[in-house]
């Protein structure tokens, strides 16, 4: 198992080492917008606990820290005003847990993607 390196990119932003721009913050979580976004609203919703991917978060954070995790997304989404329930026209949620999967920072994360249809999930193999 790989151990987390504290100095990684979002360690670096929950820091304050390296800008961002903020989007949401509280106790258990910081969102911010993705410097190199994959559609108009590409957002980054991270823990504030070192935590290396969804495995990890959910077998070693505290409840308050899962609750308040999961509590942010709809947060985050009414406050950009893509949420159904904030008069836009929904979001996808992403994410990578792994090399195979391309995940590239080694701290927990979820893109919340929206602003433009963003078809299906994943080309069909065949």
């Amino acid at each position: 198992m790989t151990t987390y390196d504290n100095q990684n990119i979002f360690a670096k932003i929950l820091r304050g080492e390296i800008p961002c721009e903020k989007i949401y913050e509280d106790d258990y979580v910081f969102s911010f917008k993705d410097v190199n976004p994959q559609a108009p609203s590409h957002i980054l919703i991270i823990p504030k606990g070192a935590y290396l991917d969804i495995n990890d978060f959910s077998k070693n954070a505290t409840n308050e820290e899962i609750i308040g995790f999961n509590k942010s997304i709809p947060i985050v989404a009414d406050q950009l005003g893509i949420s159904e329930a904030a008069g836009g026209k929904g979001y996808r949620l992403i994410s990578n847990a792994g090399a195979e999967a391309h995940q590239t920072v080694a701290h927990f994360h979820v893109h919340l993607l929206a602003g433009r249809n963003l078809g299906p999930m994943l080309v069909s193999i065949k």
